[in-house]
């Protein structure tokens, strides 16, 4: 068992749906002895799977007072665990006056109504759970409509049983149900409503949000964006390479709005670094539908930084769950060429030995590199390899420029990387390394240059 006992100065807190903040919690990872459950979690030890859920617990203010693994040989229908656990940790809440029990693994309607009666306690499952942090972590419009979705389509699922907090939250929904109608119906028809409404406030955002990818596409810089498994680092390393000042805690989902900013690499190219949400085994299937339009933001990345916490012992894990994330997106069959793998926390790792392997992973073919956001050892050389798969992205391309075309020199000097310059008397020849896009936007927009070909660059060259 775990014990975690928090100051109490400051008053609780009650969401919607009865959690209270600083309320006396109960974790328990259900370890399934056999049937399709049993790899639940990735093959994962459950005292690891327990250890995270109580990283779940916390992010949202839980006080831990006691966790636990549950060994399941048969799932009951009723209750999930059987019922000699269900009265011993019954006896348990009660000694210890527990206000919620979370339960790590997806639990029915049913199951949460009976053990709710039993234990006198509130019960959530693991989405609930993840659904309780993201709301709590969302910021933007963006984010807290696609949370808000993700919920509603958790409770519709579950035939809800209230929904009258909504109502207060938001100012009421303006009509009562008709004579005969079923207070399940009205709750139905509500979230109904309100799911609609929230799938048409979502495009709007997300119309928004290409427009914004857009006018960053007219401003060439290429755009790098930190993946990772959840608590990770990236949020640290993110700071650590942009100067930014975005919340680092060790929170497990402490980051959830995606945040840019334009960083400046030594070599002088601009590029654009992207902080994203933290990926997690068995995330609930609601939130990955809803968090698509966020997910996008990898989707148009020109390079992934695939950031793993390498002191964790189940980091090999943990890469394969945001691994499958990705393949899910459809970056499968190009992670290698868009991806470098960025083995954070070294700064806990004391081992010679284990220090000498994380180098020799800096020689393969492709190189994960040893780094610790927090302290900057090896930073520099992840910003060196970031420049140099950007590099290996562009085009070296040469123009022929008359001397009154003043207007496309200025244009390549500032969307360009401008690598050679030739003033002869009849014009004037720029080498330049352009992004593919932003070559062709140069030809449409300035069809009068003459691009050099190869072989007339390379004998103009010799000669």
């Amino acid at each position: 068992m775990t014990d975690a006992v928090r100051g109490s100065a400051d008053p609780p807190t009650v969401d919607g749906d009865g959690v209270r903040h600083h309320d006396r919690a109960l974790v328990l990872h259900p370890a399934f002895k056999s049937g399709p459950r049993a790899q639940y979690g990735g093959g994962r030890s459950p005292e690891t799977r327990l250890d995270e859920a109580i990283g779940l617990a916390r992010a949202i203010d839980l006080n831990v007072a006691a966790a636990e693994v549950v060994r399941i040989a048969e799932p009951r229908p009723s209750t999930l665990i059987g019922s000699g656990a269900v009265e011993r940790l019954g006896a348990l809440i009660a000694e210890r006056e527990i206000a919620v029990v979370v339960m790590d693994a997806a639990i029915s309607p049913v199951q949460q109504r009976n053990l709710e009666r039993t234990w006198k306690a509130k019960v959530i499952d693991r989405t609930g759970l993840i659904l309780e942090i993201f709301g709590e972590r969302a910021r933007t419009r963006e984010g807290q409509l696609q949370v808000e979705l993700a919920a509603l389509s958790y409770q519709r699922s579950r035939l809800v049983r209230s929904w009258t907090h909504l109502e207060r939250q938001r100012g009421g929904f303006g009509f009562l149900g008709g004579p005969g109608e079923s207070q399940l119906e009205i709750d139905r028809r509500l979230i109904d409503e309100r799911i609609a409404r929230n799938k048409r406030e979502l495009e709007a955002v997300k119309r928004t949000r290409g427009l914004h990818r857009k006018a960053r596409r007219r401003v060439p810089y290429p755009v790098v964006a930190l993946v990772g498994y959840t608590n990770a680092g990236k949020s640290t390393l993110f700071n650590r390479l942009s100067g930014s000042g975005v919340l680092a805690a060790d929170l497990l989902f402490a980051t959830l709005d995606p945040t840019m900013r334009r960083v400046t690499l030594p070599d002088g190219r601009e590029i654009i670094l992207s902080d994203t949400v933290g990926f997690i085994s068995d995330l609930p299937t609601e939130l990955v539908a809803a968090f698509r339009a966020t997910l996008e933001e990898v989707l148009e990345a020109d390079l992934l930084l695939h950031v793993r916490d390498i002191s964790h012992p189940e980091t090999e894990g943990q890469k394969q769950d945001v691994e499958a994330v990705l393949h899910s997106l459809g970056l499968g069959d190009r992670l290698e060429e868009r991806v470098i793998e960025v083995l954070n926390k070294i700064d806990r790792i004391d081992d010679p030995e284990a220090r000498t392997a994380l180098a020799e992973q800096e020689k393969r073919p492709h190189p994960a590199l040893a780094v610790s956001a927090l302290t900057g050892e090896g930073c520099d050389r992840l910003i060196a390899a970031i420049e140099t798969r950007i590099g290996a992205a562009l085009l070296t391309q040469s123009y022929k420029l008359a001397h009154d075309q003043g207007g496309a020199v200025a244009w390549l000097y500032e969307h360009g990387e401008v690598i050679a310059r030739e003033d002869r008397p009849q014009d004037i020849v720029l080498t330049v390394r352009l992004a593919p896009d932003t070559a062709e936007r140069f030809e449409r927009r300035y069809g009068a240059v003459v691009v050099i070909p190869p072989e007339e660059e390379a004998t103009r060259r010799q000669g």
